[in-house]
């Protein structure tokens, strides 16, 4: 596939998949080890070896991952559950991990340091009013919350993933691809069980 058909390919999927568009949940996912942050691939970068698909997926796993992190850091206060306060810890350590080497990469391709989906709610993401009822919740309504949202973000984390290791041409992010889908399908495994209604 050409570079320039590449980067159409990941574009026509975040804007069927992105910006304004519905909610979406979370498809089974294989067993896999205990969770961990992710680790950072080790091959360097060059601004001529990424193509618009790199650059498109990078982009949109930051702005997921600045959604996310405000959630997760809510719950040490929200909640004294061992179990989603462990969880929350695992994946804001991935997140954080994530985003750190997302900007590192752009910066090297000398990609804009613009957020360019700042104010879009897209599948995946935490909206302003969605935080906002997450920062009044406590105990069982909390954790109903929690991990519907974590599903979706790490669902659709997966989802993007999969459209840069299938498209992407750089090989550090087409392997930071490769470790954030292994990483979010563990946490997918691991997520405590949703609450009864």
């Amino acid at each position: 596939m050409h570079q320039s058909r590449a980067g159409a390919v990941l574009v026509a999927v975040l804007l069927v998949a992105g910006c304004g568009a519905g909610r979406r949940d979370a498809a089974g996912t294989p067993p896999v080890s205990a969770p961990s942050a992710t680790v950072a691939p080790t091959p360097s970068a060059t601004a001529g070896s990424f193509n618009p698909t790199d650059i498109a997926w990078l982009q949109l796993t930051a702005a997921m991952a600045e959604r996310l992190l405000p959630v997760l850091d809510l719950v040490p206060a929200r909640t004294t559950d061992p179990v989603w306060r462990r969880t929350a810890a695992q994946v804001a350590a991935a997140q954080r991990a994530d985003l750190d080497h997302a900007r590192r990469l752009l910066a090297e391709a000398g990609a804009p340091t613009t957020n360019p989906h700042e104010g879009h709610d897209m599948p995946g993401m935490v909206t302003a009013e969605q935080l906002t009822a997450l920062r009044s919740a406590t105990g069982t309504p909390l954790h109903r919350l929690l991990t519907g949202h974590l599903r979706a973000h790490l669902t659709q984390s997966v989802r993007i993933a999969a459209a840069e290791q299938q498209n992407g041409v750089q090989p550090a992010t087409v392997a930071l691809a490769a470790a954030i889908t292994r990483n979010a399908t563990t946490h997918l495994t691991h997520l405590p069980p949703p609450p009864p209604a």
